[in-house]
């Protein structure tokens, strides 16, 4: 297995300015990004979903619970036996809801499968998170992610909806830090399609993303 280089601290010093350099106009250019994305117009959602919550049926409207924006993880559902890892890890990276809140923002998860298996799982990962069925209606498909996942963004105007941002694949995954911590480390990912130097510890995607309470280290 290799590793890197051993230098001294002036040399490593003078390596992490040169890196930096290009960290902050990597951070200038997501400023940018973030900025253009606030700009973006927006569509009215004209059609009524209803979905299925601990408390019963609830509209869109509902979701946002009173606040003025609204976020919607789609999380992917397999059945009952075979739970998405990947959407898991997501929803683990996910902080404490109180500071969305604080901003005026509410975030739920929907998935379109029965409450009754969606509920016992949720227990079972120790996730707080307001999570809908979306079984019986369209939404999963009207808003991009099918039978896979995506995350939507909506804003209120009374009871008025609109939708104003999506975003999925590996939009989705630069969101969840346990994957930005790694992309921090000598090792990376360690996945094969990152380019790492030759000798550093590589696997298949995703192979190796399990949910939390089944990894064995």
């Amino acid at each position: 297995m290799s590793r890197p280089q051993v230098v001294s601290a002036q040399e490593w010093q003078a390596a992490r300015e040169a890196l930096l350099a290009k960290e902050k106009k990597h951070t200038h250019a997501l400023d940018a990004l973030a900025a253009e994305r606030r700009r973006m117009p927006m569509v009215r959602i004209d059609k009524d979903y209803t979905f299925e919550g601990p408390s019963g049926a609830a509209s869109l409207l509902d979701l946002f619970e009173g606040r003025r924006q609204l976020i919607v993880y789609s999380f992917m559902w397999l059945g009952a036996d075979d739970f998405c890892s990947g959407c898991s890890m997501f929803t683990d990276n996910i902080g404490h809801l109180a500071h969305l809140h604080a901003r005026d923002t509410s975030l739920a998860l929907v998935s379109h499968g029965p409450l009754a298996e969606i509920t016992p799982f949720r227990k079972r990962m120790g996730w707080t998170i307001p999570w809908f069925s979306s079984l019986g209606n369209d939404f999963n498909d009207d808003m991009g992610a099918g039978d896979g996942f995506a995350l939507n963004v909506f804003l209120r105007d009374g009871d008025t909806v609109y939708r104003t941002y999506l975003t999925k694949g590996r939009g989705v995954e630069q969101l969840g830090s346990g994957w930005t911590f790694l992309d921090l480390t000598p090792f990376g990912r360690q996945e094969i399609w990152e380019d790492s130097p030759e000798g550093r510890p590589q696997t298949r995607p995703y192979e190796w993303w399990r949910l939390h309470d089944e990894y064995h280290v």
